[in-house]
């Protein structure tokens, strides 16, 4: 059966539920991007353990060398997804963990270790680390160091956003793991529609951590309650296929969705008001000292 197009400039529009999914689709992508420059990195280790093939004190010295130019390519990568989810946010905390920085450390070292089997003396090894671990932050730069704040925004208030919208995340992203791990498309996609609803919201409250207040619950409570439905779900259904079960999953899928659809649109026409009513004060101000007349 042909399905029909549709988009935000098709006839008829969007869902809010279609446009919710598109962003985080394109959220998502923008993260995931970055990634890619440190792919190439887990090549040179390969290679490594490979040359290393000979003698048992340079076989040695090759597999530790490798292990650890593995590990910074792995910790660069996450470090790299790390930053973009910082850029993207307009509130986050630092990385607790720095890891481009402690991937940029074990690539020198792990450079000089592989020299030791082919250089004679300790000097040329660290020297070639030490550019190496050099070259390593030229070219992917290190973490994050400070928080991302707005200005004009409590401090603390801010605070509380940035370690409720971690959690939140950190929910949806044990929800969407226990449901992939049934293998059902459908039900995936039923999960990332209602995780687009969520995240349009955390993206609300990001803008503007005034709104957090109105959105505690829905970010805390509600979201670790549907995590562990999520997770009751995936075990019970491994087990049975229960149709039943599933039919009453998708249907709590659906309430959620709505009513974070609801909440989030009520923030935004609240922060409408405001403006509105901000205006309207201004305006009153201005005519009361003559500013607007000619």
């Amino acid at each position: 059966m042909a399905r029909r197009f549709g988009g935000r400039h098709s006839p008829g529009g969007a869902t809010p539920q279609e446009e919710a999914i598109r962003e985080d689709a394109l959220a998502e992508l923008r993260v995931d991007a970055a990634g890619a420059k440190a792919n190439l990195l887990f090549v040179p280790p390969a290679i490594l353990v490979f040359t290393s093939l000979g003698e048992p004190v340079g076989l040695v010295l090759g597999l530790i060398a490798a292990g650890l130019l593995f590990l910074a390519a792995w910790l660069l990568r996450e470090g790299l997804r790390a930053h973009a989810a910082y850029d993207a946010r307009p509130i986050a905390r630092r990385p607790a963990l720095p890891r481009k920085v402690l991937a940029s450390v074990l690539t020198g070292v792990g450079v000089g270790i592989a020299a030791v089997t082919s250089t004679a003396g300790l000097l040329g090894p660290v020297l070639y680390g030490v550019a190496a671990g050099a070259l390593h932050v030229a070219a992917f730069g290190v973490d994050p160091l400070r928080d991302k704040r707005v200005e004009g925004i409590d401090l603390h208030q801010q605070d509380r956003v940035a370690r409720v919208t971690e959690e939140a995340e950190a929910y949806l992203a044990q929800m969407k793991d226990r449901i992939a791990a049934l293998g059902e498309r459908k039900l995936d996609l039923r999960v990332a529609g209602f995780q687009a609803m969520a995240r349009r919201m955390i993206r609300t409250v990001e803008e503007d951590p005034r709104d957090l207040t109105s959105a505690r619950k829905y970010l805390g409570v509600y979201l670790m309650g549907a995590r562990d439905a999520s997770v009751k779900f995936a075990e019970h259904y491994a087990r049975t296929k229960d149709a039943e079960a599933r039919a009453q999953y998708e249907s709590l899928l659906t309430d959620l969705e709505h009513n974070f659809a609801a909440r989030t649109t009520q923030m935004l026409r609240g922060d409408r008001t405001d403006m509105d009513i901000e205006i309207k004060v201004l305006r009153d101000r201005l005519a009361r000292e003559g500013v607007g007349q000619v």
